[in-house]
């Protein structure tokens, strides 16, 4: 039995939904890029200082790496869930758990008070963020996707995905804000505090928009299905993962193929750039924040652009058009870095960005259509937090151990773009999903057991 259609979601609801769900993935990305950046910044100095500067950026991008290990487990947790409870409860609990372990981090007493607890404690809260990430992703772009129509579906969901550039944007400028008004004295002892315990406000405006918005009417109507089908039949349904594995796993392998250039690309051009640009190129830590707050900004404002593209002319020729695009602009926007111009520096992050946006726009919507209703949070969730353990977990600690290799850029090109031909390839392996109707695409018949047999 086929999941019954749904009405169309009100445009004011929808947009409402499109605000609750672009809110609440702004802070949870603002939590999760904040790490980043003082990863980047000041983390060596405050948790490994008795590293060699270098060394302690690697071990502080260690510990930003530790953070994408546990996406995975949050997408199975939250994924699971979320296909058996709803999407709302689960993006409300995953606000909490982003923002509490974000306002810890800004209480953490450093090395020079506690010693090697202070990196562990670090590392803990770290893990708790990537926990949290990993079921926020799936529930946020699901919440819009399900309400939304499906000819405009590309647009719609394409707003929760500008949570990550307006994270990095929020998370950049208050960082940029501080380092132009203190010292780097005192933003090394109390400054950097600030952006991190700002994240309690954060939550509190996050959560009473998020608590405001209606259940997927999608979700309600196949779950009432499933519940007929189980008093009719007297069976339950798959574990979701189970029926994940079972009809869709060529569909995980592409979204997790999908992710790689997307993922990497995005964390060398965000991150990494900020060691690159200062300790290689001598640029100030002020004119790397500058460049990729700009960037940022110019990120989120073509994200929708290209989510419409993709409701015009397929999920597919986008998402292609970023992954080759990113794989060729690699050397041109070292080369760029390394004139040692701010101008250059913003064409390179802005152009890399610009890019990274074919990618990203259309992911929500193409993996949200690439899955059945009630396998459809944990399918999206696995396909993409899995391969955020190989892409973006590790991509500016590999990136910053080329350089401290090979002292060139070179390799860390080569490496985004053997990203980007594994990318073009999962692309050409993937069906095109635009249009797809979401009460019923990729709906399997019923594939119950009985009663008892799965919990």
């Amino acid at each position: 039995m086929a999941a019954a259609r749904t009405a169309p979601t009100p445009p004011g609801s929808l947009k409402r939904i499109v605000a609750a769900s672009l809110i609440g993935t702004t802070i949870e990305w603002y939590d999760f890029f904040l790490y980043g950046s003082a990863a980047a910044l000041v983390f060596n100095k405050l948790f490994f200082p008795d590293s060699d500067p270098l060394v302690g950026t690697l071990l502080s991008f260690l510990t930003y790496a530790v953070g994408f290990a546990a996406r995975p487990l949050g997408a199975l947790v939250f994924g699971h869930y979320g296909d058996r409870l709803g999407r709302k409860k689960l993006l409300v609990l995953s606000l909490l758990l982003m923002g509490g372990a974000t306002f810890a981090i800004g209480l953490l007493p450093t090395h020079a008070t506690v010693g090697s607890a202070a990196p562990l404690l670090l590392t803990a809260l770290r893990l708790v963020q990537g926990f949290a990430l990993g079921g926020e992703w799936g529930g946020a772009v699901l919440l819009v996707s399900e309400h939304g129509d499906a000819k405009r579906r590309g647009f719609w969901a394409s707003w929760p995905q500008t949570g990550a550039p307006a994270g990095q944007l929020l998370a950049t400028g208050v960082l940029s804000a501080l380092t132009a008004l203190l010292s780097e004295s005192a933003f090394t002892s109390w400054g950097w505090r600030i952006p991190f315990l700002l994240s309690g406000v954060l939550v509190i405006v996050g959560l009473w928009i998020r608590l405001s918005v209606d259940e997927s009417p999608v979700f309600k109507a196949a779950l009432a299905a499933a519940e007929e089908r189980k008093a009719a039949a007297g069976t339950v349904e798959k574990l979701p993962l189970v029926a994940v594995l079972r009809h869709h796993w060529k569909d995980v392998l592409v979204a997790m193929g999908a992710r790689m250039a997307e993922n990497i690309s995005y964390y060398v051009i965000t991150a990494f750039i900020l060691v690159y640009a200062t300790t290689s190129v001598g640029l100030s830590k002020q004119t790397a924040l500058n460049a990729v707050l700009i960037g940022s900004a110019v990120h989120f404002a073509v994200i929708p652009l290209w989510g419409a593209l993709s409701d015009r002319i397929g999920r597919r020729p986008v998402y292609l058009v970023g992954a080759v695009g990113v794989g060729l602009w690699m050397f041109p926007f070292f080369a760029l870095i390394d004139r040692g111009s701010f101008g250059s520096l913003l064409l390179a992050v802005t152009v890399g960005l610009v890019l990274h946006g074919a990618m990203y726009a259309p992911q929500a919507a193409f993996f949200s259509e690439m899955f059945a209703t009630r396998m459809r949070y944990s399918g999206a969730s696995i396909g993409a937090q899995f391969s955020s353990v190989a892409a973006g977990a590790p991509a500016p600690l590999i990136a910053t151990a080329l350089l401290a290799d090979y002292d060139s850029s070179t390799p860390i090109a080569l490496y985004v773009i053997a990203a980007a031909l594994l990318t073009v390839v999962a692309i050409a392996c993937a069906k095109e999903t635009r249009n797809a109707d979401l009460t019923e695409a990729g709906e399997p018949s019923p594939a119950a057991s009985r009663v008892g047999a799965d919990a």
